[in-house]
């Protein structure tokens, strides 16, 4: 799968240093997969759940959430918000 946009992820990381390495590990395992459906990625991560049109990841043992949309037939992933699991349970993202 193709991630729109990695820059998203370095940005997040600058800010908070203790991510890069899970947010590194999660861009791995997307780009290195071809996941069909919600089913295949449900079984890649364990941790995502479907918030209307978007997909949730729980990142780094919970403490940051990946917000995206998904587009399986075409294979892009489109970042919508990285974010703490504090500023996630404001749901300013959901606007």
């Amino acid at each position: 799968m193709k991630i729109i946009s990695n820059s998203a992820l370095w940005a997040f990381a600058a800010d908070h240093p203790q991510a890069e390495a899970p947010l590194q590990g999660w861009r791995w395992v997307i780009e290195k997969n071809q996941l069909a459906n919600w089913a295949e990625l449900k079984a890649a991560f364990n941790a995502v759940d479907k918030v209307g049109e978007l997909v949730v990841f729980d990142i780094g043992g919970n403490k940051y959430r990946l917000i995206a949309y998904i587009r399986f037939e075409k294979q892009i992933v489109y970042i919508k918000a990285v974010l703490t699991h504090w500023d996630y349970d404001k749901g300013t993202w959901k606007s």
